[in-house]
């Protein structure tokens, strides 16, 4: 019997003889996961085996890199991936995690249910409070500080967080709230912006969350980022970025010059109306930007010179108001349409 597949999509791994970092199609099945260099590829690039496997999340071996985690082999083989954002590495992991304890329990794979158990209220799901703390009506509100001659967006304050938390009955007293909100900055969820939040969680043994309204954090895949005083033209070009991230994630991407193929990481914001491309193995400054007020996104079926780089189906084409066309491919028929609605909605109401 073949083995069942679990979830497949593309992650950005560490090459294991080079320090190079690329894209790769990735597929967990019940015994293990595959990478492949391109998803139309019939033989993996590498299989991993899952038996007696270790993972560790969120792996902080690498300072400049977010969103990693480690899969350790039973034969002590590393092997490190990165996800385009929170949401989707907490889903990997959750389910490399369940194959691997299946696996020494000598189980078939089935997803458990979510809900907490009543037996462990003490127990915080953090994944689970970060999606609450995000939430645009009722979450931790974003917002542009000013602070020693710098602007931050997309930020708050730790004092904020603490509140927050406290308010919404996550924690009975401040030391609680403090415990939880230094939970999420260990795991990751929550970053330091300034200076002063960045030495409380780098500069002693242990990380420490400062009950601060001079202390500066942001969400791991917000829109953040930080100014100082400048001209005229730099506040129109940050200007692109102050939108609420609507969508993300990985896309095929064709090339306007030479046409080629490439996996390419998407953040879609509204108000103002854009879609940034990024490499998805390098750093966060955008290849590009897509301006969507007023452009078209339609399914497309055929896309020139795409079989020659063996790409086909789930395409679809942006054709931005100055008329220049965009052709990207998803990863599934479903994908394709969440990210075709997406656009279609930001550009209609985003400026």
């Amino acid at each position: 019997m073949e083995p069942q597949e679990i979830r497949e999509g593309y992650l950005v791994k560490k090459g294991t003889v080079l320090n190079s970092w690329s894209a790769v199609w990735v597929v967990l099945s019940e015994d293990g996961l595959d990478y492949y260099k391109k998803k139309t590829d019939r033989s993996p690039k590498g299989m991993i085996p899952l038996k007696g496997a270790t993972l560790i999340s969120p792996c902080q071996d690498f300072n400049k890199r977010m969103l990693v985690f480690k899969i350790t082999t039973e034969k002590k083989q590393d092997h490190f991936f990165q996800a385009s954002y929170v949401e989707e590495r907490e889903l990997w992991v959750k389910d490399i995690r369940r194959t691997i304890s299946c696996l020494k329990d000598g189980k078939r794979f089935a997803r458990k249910s979510t809900r907490r158990s009543i037996r462990l209220p003490e127990t915080v799901n953090l994944p689970e409070l970060y999606v609450l703390m995000k939430d645009q009506e009722d979450g931790v509100k974003e917002l542009k500080l000013e602070q020693d001659n710098r602007i931050f967006n997309h930020c708050f304050t730790g004092v904020t967080v603490v509140e927050w938390l406290i308010s919404k009955g996550k924690a009975r007293n401040r030391p609680e709230a403090l415990m939880l909100a230094t939970g999420l900055l260990n795991e990751g969820f929550l970053q330091p912006a300034d200076d002063l939040s960045k030495e409380g969680a780098e500069g002693g043994e242990q990380t420490t969350f400062l009950d601060q309204t001079k202390a500066l954090y942001y969400f791991a895949d917000s829109g953040f980022f930080c100014e100082g005083y400048s001209s005229d033209e730099d506040v129109l070009l940050k200007e692109e970025f102050r939108g609420n991230i609507i969508k993300q994630g990985c896309l095929l991407k064709q090339g306007h010059r030479r046409k080629n193929w490439k996996v390419r990481k998407f953040i879609l914001r509204d108000d103002p109306a854009y879609m940034h491309y990024y490499d998805p193995s390098k750093g966060d400054d955008p290849l590009g930007s897509v301006h969507l007020r007023g452009a078209v996104v339609t399914a497309v079926e055929y896309v020139p010179d795409a079989k020659k780089y063996d790409v086909d189906g789930n395409l679809f084409e942006i054709i931005t108001s100055d008329e220049t066309h965009y052709f990207l491919q998803a990863a599934t028929s479903e994908e394709r349409k969440e990210w075709i609605k997406a656009i279609q909605a930001v550009s209609k109401s985003g400026k």
